[in-house]
Parts: structure tokens; sequence; C-alpha cells
């Protein structure tokens, strides 16, 4: 017996769809970031490996251990998509990044931006659930 013919079928649609999230680009695939940004991610990371063993040497290796656990569980909790954006507080608080003095801190937040792009909550509550595909929405025009 012939077997069926099958189509591959993507949930949402077709994955490069240059109408809804605009054009793919081949060098934003093959080249990676900045140097200097690579460089500063990796030393991140190593500060933070070299923070979680000096806790778990002086606070036994059950501290480590809890605070992964609230780290995992609060960047899981989010406002859905819409107006009002998620502050994610609790996580900010948790990593040390609430100390962090960014750019958005003494110059305007791009979402307040005249050509800020309204979110569509529909689409960001699909990609958030998994039925469809592609980043929630393009932030600016």
């Amino acid at each position: 017996m012939e077997s069926p013919k099958k189509i591959a079928h993507e949930i949402g649609g077709v994955k490069n769809d240059p109408l809804r999230f605009g054009l793919q680009g081949v060098k934003s695939d093959i080249v990676g970031s900045h140097p200097l940004e690579s460089s500063y991610e990796s030393e991140k990371k190593s500060h933070e490996a070299m923070k979680r063993n000096m806790t778990a040497q002086i606070y036994g290796s059950a501290l480590p251990l809890k605070m992964d656990m609230d780290r995992q569980i609060l960047s899981r909790f989010q406002r859905p998509s819409g107006p009002i954006p998620s502050s994610m507080l609790g996580l900010e608080v948790c990593t040390g990044a609430l100390d962090n003095f960014g750019f958005e801190d003494y110059l305007n937040d791009p979402r307040d931006s005249e050509t800020f792009k309204p979110v569509d909550l529909h689409h960001g509550m699909e990609v958030r659930l998994g039925i469809s595909k592609g980043p929630v929405a393009p932030s600016f025009m």
C-alpha cells in the first residue's frame, strides 16, 4: 500500500512572512553581534557563575538552587501583551537589575515614541501560546 503524501504545514502560516515580520536578511543570520557585546555577555555570565559559586560556598548549595527557582518563577510572570507593558519588577529585584541605570531611566522610554506601533493583542497571545510564529509586534515604523 502506498503511504499518503503529506504536506508540511506550519501552524500560523508561513515562517518567513515579509508582510507581517519584515524582510529577512542573510547577513544577520551569519554575522553575530558586535565583539564588545559578545565580550560583555560572556563576562556577565562568568561573573554570575562566580557569584553563584561563592553563594554556594558561603550559604550552602540549597540557596543558589532556591534563587534559580525564584528566577524561573518570576521570569514567567507577565502581563498579556497590550498597552501596559510588563515591568517584571520581581525579576529585576531578584537579578539585581533594579540597581542598573539604563538609557530608559534618563532618556524617554521607546514605547512613548510617536512612531511606536500599537501591539496587536490577538497576535501577541497567539505567539505566546505557540499558535503563531514571529515577533509579537514590530516595535517601530
